[in-house]
């Protein structure tokens, strides 16, 4: 009777209670750590990547780099080089304040400090806006020095910031001081090297993330990150490492996401010199310079094996810079087939029916198998007579000999940042010049090309602007102005019972992580 009158008593006090759900929490292991908690101080992948999960910009991007309204809700051109935004109503800040247009005005004019000693500064984002005005509290307007059509996806890296932290320091910023936005989590520590905490904010102006507390922990060795994946220490896991894809898809307690990212890999040859240092026919000259030999050298490379064979699948073959959905992407052009027999004729009409000698350099530390990736196009060029010897460096000396012009066919990656063409086309085929074509390496140049690719960049008309890229894209893929390879995977492992899409820019956002 006394077990009785006791259970009785504690089933109606439970029943009298409220029912509270149990806190959700999430580990995630990163690849890398962020540099710095200030979102405006360096544009890099990790520090880019956390910092979406606090901030918002005007307009954010989706998971295929295309725009999409945040902060702003519409937006029109009052003229060719006039914006106007209008703002998103009752958004608060983390921490409770107003966001207003104030906010906005103050957050672009804050990043000439931010830049501040900055290895990679946002100033490139900003750098077309001669005024930024707030016409009332829910109103921006911005002006240009000329017409921008990438101004929104300029806009989308900028991180929107309570007005009254436009004079906070990055170094304030690193202490918890000023982090502060108005996203769907809010700040609660960072410890560098080591982990970044996040909080749900319940204020937020979407709908509401499922987790409580996320907690990003930093695994820079690719080993342990698998492993904490596997030993359940964590829930998700980015960048999984090629050798063990198999293995975590087999795992019937786990998820693995491969999306076809926003990075292309590709070759770069010298199209400058008459004599190059590294690639000589049996006359002296360099055979680069003719297209019917780089064609050839596209021919001879296997596509579908490398992405299959030594990047375990992560990877997408390549025939232009951009992945299909992205702005600009050309259904017309294909990727060259795998045909050797071709790729020998066409050297021979080149009057190299015995190939020539080709020093390929690339590096050994920057990217997924990059130097596997290098020894295999060797063996490829090699196949169809091209007597080649392959060369890998760290990338902290390749990258830097490479921009010197000191070697003759490289290997390099490319992100489209922007979301569109023109983010890859400009640094990489661009006619090199102070202020243009800063990763032309190759020393391509078109003036067709180059007149498609300005034209592009000052019509604001969309369909006008894809057509000029398309039309860009085309001159360069004719010439073979790099040689498309293939796109890197971005990859993700999540535990079973949670799903994850992926992003083409590879970031890892909670925000999108579902419970099923």
């Amino acid at each position: 009777m006394k077990f009785s009158a006791f259970a009785a008593v504690i089933a109606a006090s439970v029943f009298a209670m409220p029912l509270v759900s149990q806190a959700k929490e999430l580990t995630v292991g990163l690849s890398a750590s962020t540099t710095s908690m200030d979102p405006q101080f360096y544009v890099v992948g990790p520090n880019s990547a956390i910092a979406r999960n606090i901030f918002d910009g005007l307009v954010n991007q989706d998971d295929k780099q295309q725009i999409q309204p945040a902060l702003s809700v519409s937006w029109e051109t009052v003229d060719n080089t006039t914006w106007e935004f209008k703002l998103r109503e009752n958004v608060k800040f983390h921490d409770g304040s107003d966001f207003t247009a104030e906010d906005v005005v103050a957050s672009i004019k804050r990043i000439p400090l931010a830049s501040t000693n900055s290895p990679s500064s946002f100033a490139a984002y900003v750098k077309a806006i001669t005024e930024v005005t707030a016409v009332d509290p829910l109103t921006v307007r911005i002006k240009t020095a000329g017409p921008t059509p990438l101004l929104l996806n300029n806009l989308s890296r900028i991180a929107v910031m309570p007005a009254e932290m436009e004079k906070t320091t990055t170094g304030e910023m690193n202490s918890g001081k000023g982090v502060i936005g108005t996203g769907p989590f809010k700040f609660v520590s960072w410890s560098p090297d080591d982990e970044v905490v996040v909080a749900r904010n319940d204020a937020y102006w979407g709908e509401k993330a499922q987790w409580d507390k996320v907690t990003f922990r930093v695994f820079k060795n690719a080993s342990a990150r698998v492993a904490a994946i596997l030993s359940g220490d964590v829930d998700m896991i980015e960048s999984i490492p090629t050798a063990d894809t198999r293995k975590l898809e087999a795992s019937d307690k786990l998820k693995v996401v491969n999306i076809a990212g926003n990075r292309i890999m590709y070759l770069h040859m010298d199209q400058g010199r008459e004599e190059s240092p590294f690639a000589r026919g049996p006359d002296g000259k360099n055979p680069l310079l003719k297209p019917e030999v780089r064609r050839a050298l596209s021919l001879s490379i296997n596509r579908e094996a490398i992405v299959d064979r030594i990047m375990d699948g992560q990877g997408v073959p390549a025939g232009q810079v951009v992945p299909e959905g992205y702005f600009g992407y050309d259904p017309a052009i294909k990727v060259d087939a795998y045909d050797p027999s071709k790729a020998k004729q066409l050297l021979a009409d080149a009057g190299y029916p015995n190939g020539f000698s080709l020093t390929f350099h690339a590096s050994n530390d920057r990217y997924p198998n990059d130097s596997k990736v290098a020894q295999a196009i060797g063996q490829f060029f090699s196949r169809v007579g091209i007597k080649t010897e392959v060369v890998t460096l760290p990338g902290s000396v390749y990258f830097t000999r490479a921009s010197n012009l000191e070697f003759s066919f490289i290997m390099g990656g490319a992100a489209v940042e922007t979301g569109e063409a023109s983010g890859v086309l400009g640094p990489i085929l661009e006619t090199y010049g102070e202020k243009a074509g800063q990763g032309n390496r190759g020393r391509y140049s078109n003036p067709e090309f180059d007149k498609a690719l300005t034209e592009a960049r000052q019509t604001l008309d969309d369909a006008k602007r894809e057509e000029l890229l398309k039309k860009a894209t085309e001159i360069a893929m004719g010439d073979l102005g790099v040689i498309p390879v293939f796109y890197l995977a971005n990859t993700w492992a999540v535990k079973s019972g949670m799903s994850y899409a992926g992003r083409s820019d590879g970031y890892t956002l909670p925000y999108y992580v579902k419970s099923n």
